[in-house]
């Protein structure tokens, strides 16, 4: 399959903040803050009128930070492209790391990111169990079964 990444657009805002509420619920927070990815700069990957990627990210103090990312078409080189995609973005900006957070049973997304280089910087303990109090829809098992309790923190230096 080939596809094209392109810049989220003003048109494309819709299907991202109904995508972001399905797939991680708004707000979303990490490390103590609250972010609106639906409003951030990211990229999108159409597979004819369906998206089948997406990544949002923030851009501050000379850092890149992947609020949110999916990809919806597996095996496929999508997810891969697109953290290329933002790691070009923010060395252009100037940043000198692109960083994430994750949960302690996001064991796909943590394999995903260590294969493409990320390093685990930081467990951020019973973040998420804080994170439940201000949004209780964070369930209290992830995937596989784990207990869900903990942030961890991923970088690549640029």
């Amino acid at each position: 399959m080939s596809f094209e990444i392109r810049e989220i657009t003003t048109e494309d805002r819709k299907k991202v903040l109904e995508i972001i509420e399905v797939e991680w619920g708004i707000p979303i927070i990490v490390k103590d803050r609250t972010l609106n990815p639906e409003n951030l700069p990211g990229f999108i990957v159409y597979d004819g009128e369906n998206i089948a990627g997406l990544v949002t990210y923030n851009l501050e103090n000379n850092e890149c930070e992947i609020v949110t990312m999916n990809s919806f078409r597996r095996n496929m080189g999508i997810g891969t492209a697109l953290i290329k995609k933002v790691k070009n973005t923010a060395k252009a900006e100037g940043c000198i790391r692109l960083w994430l957070i994750t949960t302690n049973d996001n064991v796909d997304a943590i394999r995903f990111y260590q294969t493409r280089k990320f390093r685990m910087t930081a467990i951020h303990r019973d973040a998420i169990d804080k994170s439940r109090k201000i949004k209780p829809r964070i369930p209290d098992t992830g995937c596989y079964g784990i207990p869900l309790h903990d942030e961890v923190e991923m970088e690549i230096l640029l």
